[in-house]
């Protein structure tokens, strides 16, 4: 049985991305995976870094919960719109402060390389986009995959990472809407 643990990075809980991580949840139930959730927007934590990594800041109750569930996992995936190429500010906020030197990462001592401590974990990032996902990838370089994928996930270990785009949302139609959803949950049962 697979471990999942989907994160939603959405601050609105009637968001598209909302659906979408219901979706994938029943497909991975369906198909006999553990699901456990993280919902960013729901946390009471302060997502400013406010001493970079000079100083450790203390973690609070829900990061400390959101962190048990992500060494937890086998398997993460992250939902979230995409917002000036990037990811919305609370999901920034939030691996920014978790995603720290000694839970996710390591430096070594007197060296430019790390250690990657998530290494065995695989992920999925499903985002939501208004424009097309060609447009997005070769127009603008997809900066919020680059981000998230390369610079936070494969940095601290976490391989495979599959990207899947939904849009242009906007002025979607509800069929095409619920087609997206349809993949979503396959997604989920393809996930084993």
């Amino acid at each position: 049985m697979k471990k999942t643990l989907i994160i939603n990075g959405h601050p609105n809980a009637d968001s598209f991305n909302a659906a979408l991580c219901s979706s994938y949840k029943t497909g991975a139930q369906n198909a006999g995976a553990e699901v456990k959730e993280i919902v960013i927007r729901d946390l009471k934590f302060n997502p400013n870094l406010a001493h970079g990594y000079q100083k450790r800041t203390e973690l609070e109750p829900d990061l400390l919960d959101a962190w048990e569930k992500i060494k937890w996992t086998d398997h993460l995936v992250w939902v979230h719109p995409v917002w000036w190429g990037g990811l919305p500010a609370i999901t920034k906020g939030f691996i920014d402060r978790l995603f720290l030197p000694g839970f996710t990462f390591q430096y070594r001592e007197n060296s430019v390389w790390w250690d990657k401590l998530l290494t065995g974990k695989s992920a999925h990032i499903i985002t939501t986009l208004d424009q097309p996902s060609l447009y997005y990838r070769f127009a603008f370089g997809r900066p919020s995959v680059n981000q998230l994928k390369k610079s936070t996930l494969e940095f601290c270990g976490v391989k495979p990472v599959k990207v899947s785009y939904f849009g242009p949302v906007k002025n979607s139609t509800p069929e095409r809407r619920n087609e997206w959803l349809e993949k979503s949950r396959k997604m989920g049962e393809k996930l084993l």
